[in-house]
C-alpha cells in the first residue's frame, strides 16, 4: 500500500523504520492509551516491525502502515485490526506531531482505501471514552457512536466509545 495526501505519505514498514517507531511509541499518550505499543528499546520496535511487515504477505494479523510526512519522517501508523465483530481501525500520532490533523487526514485517506481493498461495507472505531482526540477523529472521519460505557479495551475493562464507519 502507498497512499499519499496533501502532507502525508501511508506505506508499508521498512526495518530502517524501527528507531522511529521506538521514539514514537514512548509519549504519555502512548503510555496512557495503548500500552502495549509502547517499545522500551529499538530492538522491541524492530522486532515487531519485522512481525508487522511478515503479515503484509501472510495476511495473518494486523494490517499496520506508517504515517510519514512527505519529508520521510515517521510521526505514527494507522491500522486495520481483526475483532470478533470484524474489523477495526486504529491510528497513533506521535504527541510531537499531535493537534495539525495529521490522524484525521491519514484515518480519511486509509478509510476508504482499505475497505475497498478487503471487500468491506463496515469498519470498527473503539477507545476509551476520556480519550477526547481520539473521539474526534473519528467523528471528523464520520464515524457513528455506537456505544459508550464499560467494556474491554486492551483486556481491562474501561469506559469505553465504539463507532461504526459503513459504506451504504
Amino acid at each position: 500500500m502507498r497512499l499519499e495526501t496533501e502532507r502525508l505519505i501511508i506505506t508499508e514498514f521498512e526495518i530502517s523504520m524501527s528507531e522511529g517507531v521506538h521514539k514514537n511509541s514512548l509519549d504519555e499518550d502512548t503510555r496512557r492509551f495503548v500500552p502495549d505499543e509502547v517499545f522500551e528499546t529499538i530492538e522491541d520496535a524492530r522486532k515487531t516491525v519485522e512481525f508487522l511487515m511478515s503479515v503484509y504477505e501472510s495476511g495473518d494479523g494486523p494490517l499496520v502502515y506508517p504515517v510519514l510526512l512527505k519529508d520521510g519522517t515517521n510521526i505514527g501508523y494507522v491500522q486495520l485490526v481483526p475483532v470478533e465483530e470484524g474489523f477495526e481501525v486504529g491510528y497513533h500520532i506521535a504527541k510531537e506531531y499531535t493537534n495539525n490533523g495529521y490522524a484525521t487526514e491519514a484515518l480519511k485517506a486509509f478509510i476508504d482505501c482499505i475497505l475497498t481493498e478487503k471487500h468491506l461495507d463496515r469498519v470498527y472505531g473503539i477507545c476509551v471514552a476520556e480519550n477526547v482526540a481520539s473521539v474526534r477523529v473519528l467523528e471528523k472521519c464520520g464515524f457513528i457512536r455506537q456505544f459508550e460505557g464499560e467494556g474491554k479495551y486492551q483486556g481491562k475493562d474501561k469506559a469505553i466509545a465504539t463507532y461504526v464507519y459503513a459504506i451504504n
